[in-house]
């Protein structure tokens, strides 16, 4: 599994007393100092350097992608290019609304409505939320989704779901 801008590897952490194999991607080496506990870091920053996990000529491929509390537009066609055929996406991260709040406050880094089914539209998609969540109060958007075995996942209708 691929735990991308995984901080201190909470997921990661998870994923590996699950008996998975790991790989977590930060920019802060004293954030990896501690994620290296559960499996393979690469030290990358993933907005200004080159993808990390370029193979010769595709991205490295996991079972897992999982995000949160990050985004980088950028990166959704590589995020999906790196799951395995069958491979599951979790993404989650702050919203539109989110400025009401607290932070993030800019829209840079806040998800627009449906956002992540727009970007993530290749895929299938199993799970969709978006809304307000209290203690601590944050917009949300979450989506879980499986890249399919072929290359036209066909119509999807997915359940969207209030937080």
């Amino acid at each position: 599994m691929l735990d991308l801008a995984c901080g201190l590897g909470r997921h990661m952490k998870w994923f590996a007393e699950q008996g998975h194999a790991v790989t977590g991607v930060d920019r802060s080496i004293e954030a990896l100092d501690t994620a290296a506990r559960f499996g393979q870091v690469i030290l990358a920053d993933l907005e200004n350097g080159l993808w990390p996990l370029q193979q010769e000529n595709h991205a490295q491929q996991f079972g897992a992608v999982v995000v949160t509390n990050y985004l980088w537009r950028p990166l959704f066609p590589l995020i999906a290019a790196s799951l395995n055929p069958g491979g599951l996406l979790i993404y989650e991260t702050f919203s539109a609304g989110n400025e009401t709040v607290g932070k993030p406050a800019r829209s840079d880094f806040l998800l627009q409505p449906a956002e992540l089914l727009h970007a993530f539209a290749s895929l299938r998609i199993v799970a969709f939320e978006e809304g307000f969540l209290d203690q601590p109060a944050r917009f949300l958007q979450r989506i879980a989704a499986v890249k399919p075995d072929s290359p036209n996942p066909g119509i999807q209708s997915p359940r969207r779901l209030a937080l």
